[in-house]
């Protein structure tokens, strides 16, 4: 493997791995498995040999963390019928029930998060919801918006540092 590719992916780690832990902690029912998965995309982006061929790194790396997900559901569905209770993986998943104040806590962030997300202005609410619940790219987002690339990643921005600012606020 290249130093070059090497240090890509370190970079692009190091300024989105907060952001691929949070994505993996809202979709993962137990909160160990985040940095396994968190690694397991690690190495499968290391595994590719055409990084030129890749436009948008960051979008990239959410669309193998969700193709992941997606994997390890049809897994986990096919598994369901064939769980043996009394294996101590199993056990251990069965006593590892969140606590009711744990989902309630959750159930709250959400509302305040959709709270936030309705006050943003139209073109930042858009750009998130198309970029993160839609998982368009860049490219497509700006199509559907009429604006430039540039334009998405500052209504991206904006809106994340929105979002932040008043989540911290709220809670």
């Amino acid at each position: 493997m290249g130093e070059i590719k090497q240090a890509l992916f370190e970079r692009l780690f190091a300024e989105q791995g907060g952001a691929l832990r949070d994505f993996f902690r809202w979709r993962l029912p137990r909160r160990q498995d985040v940095e396994e998965f968190v690694q397991e995309v690690y190495l499968r982006i290391l595994r590719i040999s055409d990084t030129d061929a890749i436009r948008d790194p960051e979008a990239y790396l959410f669309t193998v963390a969700r193709n992941l997900l997606r994997e390890r559901a049809v897994l986990a569905r096919r598994e369901r019928g064939n769980l043996d209770v009394d294996d101590p993986t199993v056990q251990e998943q069965l006593s590892d029930v969140p606590s009711f104040a744990g989902q309630i806590d959750a159930q709250r962030r959400i509302e305040r998060l959709r709270q936030v997300l309705r006050e943003l202005p139209p073109k930042p609410h858009a750009a998130v919801v198309l970029h993160y619940w839609h998982g368009l790219s860049y490219e497509a987002i700006a199509e559907k918006l009429g604006v430039s690339t540039h334009a998405v990643k500052k209504y991206l921005k904006q809106a994340l540092a929105l979002c932040r600012r008043r989540m911290a606020r709220l809670g």
